[in-house]
């Protein structure tokens, strides 16, 4: 039989499937009681709440997920993730606690995960990034930081976008020369194009490259995103861009006020910038223009690690592989067309033109 329940205490489901306990006398207002149910601490909560208010935590209260998400910022293993990583990590988290922030960690299971990730379906890319968030954290969750069984993140899968198949649109070269057209060198647009193009940064690192990177002609730069370090030349176009355009103290990209850029407001700058030249492009596509064009210059996989600092051969085999897939078609495509049939009277014209003269037995004597 059922245990009866206390009076004035009520149950209801939130917006998340997530059993939700408070108290209310009468018509009076609803007190909220976060701990988990039937534990001392919520009966605790329940006798404060009776009495007319139950007392909020300082930073979340033990054992909810907004507390659990306090002690992750704390730990190693959110220290060693990029900068870049942290900051998109933390508007996910920022959201995630407004939302579901007082929930118990132990009620967070894969069909709420599952729950949250449909929620921002209509943004593939959003709501796949919200799933890695917390794939990291229930990691940490459960492994170092000893707060759950098991990661709720497991067995949930990334959704498949409408561009996934091709990602970020990679330039061809007659958008190259439109965009060229359009921003000639000693713009600021030019000097952006010119050095996402010979050098192959990644936006984050293009924002922050400047002369002190720069000695003997090489740039030598650890990357945001994976730390391997890269070493390369300053090519030539490159260097007549930096030298006919105004650039900043510590960075060659500044805004129009003179001010280094930030990586997501220089995204938003270029984007513009490519749709007044009227191509579709983006920052990371014209470092996906690098890399093709150097694949189908010869660059080998070692050489595409070294220069876009990858620290495995993945992206470089692709890279070199669909080169290679480009040339080989390109020469198969020959054999497509109809053998044309021999003309045996050009064949037997060409053998008695060949032919040596017949020495009679009187010459040779």
């Amino acid at each position: 039989m059922p245990k009866k329940r206390p009076p004035f205490l009520h149950r209801e489901r939130s917006r998340h499937g997530i059993p939700v306990w408070y108290v209310r006398r009468d018509h009076g207002p609803r007190i909220r009681l976060r701990a988990e149910y039937d534990s001392a601490e919520f009966w605790e909560e329940y006798k404060a709440a009776l009495a007319g208010t139950a007392p909020a935590k300082k930073g979340g209260r033990p054992g909810s997920l907004e507390w659990a998400i306090t002690r992750y910022r704390a730990s190693s293993a959110w220290a060693a993730l990029a900068p870049a990583t942290r900051r998109q990590r933390e508007n996910i988290f920022h959201q995630v606690e407004k939302t579901a922030g007082k929930e118990l960690l132990s009620q967070i299971t894969q069909k709420v995960i599952i729950a949250g990730r449909e929620r921002r379906s209509a943004h593939p890319h959003a709501a796949n990034n919200f799933l890695k968030a917390m794939r990291g954290f229930f990691d940490w969750a459960a492994g170092d930081g000893n707060l759950v069984k098991d990661n709720p993140c497991i067995g949930v899968k990334l959704l498949k976008g409408s561009n996934d198949d091709v990602g970020f649109h990679t330039w061809n070269e007659d958008e190259l020369a439109r965009f060229e057209a359009k921003w000639p060198v000693g713009t600021r647009q030019r000097l952006a194009f010119d050095i996402l193009l010979y050098t192959g940064l990644r936006r984050g690192d293009a924002v922050k490259l400047g002369r002190q990177h720069v000695q003997d002609g090489l740039i030598t730069l650890r990357t945001e995103k994976t730390g391997e370090p890269v070493t390369l030349p300053i090519l030539e176009p490159l260097a007549r861009s930096i030298a006919a355009t105004t650039t900043g103290d510590l960075t060659f990209l500044v805004t129009e006020r003179g001010q280094p850029f930030v990586k997501e407001s220089f995204g938003n700058w270029f984007r513009q910038a490519c749709t007044a030249a009227k191509c579709q492009g983006s920052a990371h596509g014209l470092r996906k223009a690098g890399a093709t064009r150097a694949a189908e210059n010869g660059a080998t996989e070692r050489q595409l690690m070294a220069l876009f600092g990858w620290s495995t051969n993945k992206m470089a085999a692709l890279y070199t592989r669909t080169a290679e897939k480009k040339r080989l078609a390109t020469d198969a495509a020959q054999l497509l067309l109809r053998k044309q049939p021999e003309n045996k009277n050009a064949r037997t014209f060409s053998r008695s033109a060949g032919a040596k003269p017949k020495t009679s037995e009187k010459s040779r004597g």
